[in-house]
């Protein structure tokens, strides 16, 4: 790539993947704020995959099946959607707001987001990656 005069823009590719293919649903993008300290949503499925970008602060991300990894600001990050809980999407700093945007596709007429419940978690406890807090 060519340096761009002062007018042109600058294009930093951030991530790319391999994305299913998607043939009528429906996509929505949303910013989400999480104040100093906040949890996040419950653990939560999405009716398709989702892929983020943090703007701010850090995110305490986990899937099942996956360890938690904290999503840092100009990180980004995917999640299949369907089946797959969404255990956590908090704010992993105390002292400072977290903001990230999330672009989701999903299936038209379900909702964009279902949360879990009790009971499901605990059928599902051997999916998740094992930590000290869920061992």
């Amino acid at each position: 790539m060519t340096e761009p005069s002062p007018i042109e823009a600058k294009i930093d590719v951030v991530s790319s993947l391999q994305a299913p293919p998607i043939p009528g649903s429906e996509m929505m993008t949303i910013v989400v704020t999480s104040p100093a300290g906040c949890p996040g949503t419950p653990p939560h499925r999405h009716s398709g995959p989702a892929f983020g970008y943090v703007i701010e602060g850090e995110v305490r991300f986990e899937l099942e099946g996956e360890p938690v990894r904290v999503v840092k600001a100009g990180e980004t990050f995917w999640e299949p959607g369907g089946d797959t809980i969404h255990y956590q999407d908090g704010n992993n700093l105390d002292d400072a707001e977290t903001k990230f945007v999330v672009m989701m596709f999903g299936v038209p007429g379900e909702p964009m987001l279902t949360l879990v419940s009790a009971e499901e978690l605990e059928e599902r406890r051997p999916r998740r990656y094992p930590t000290p807090a869920t061992s």
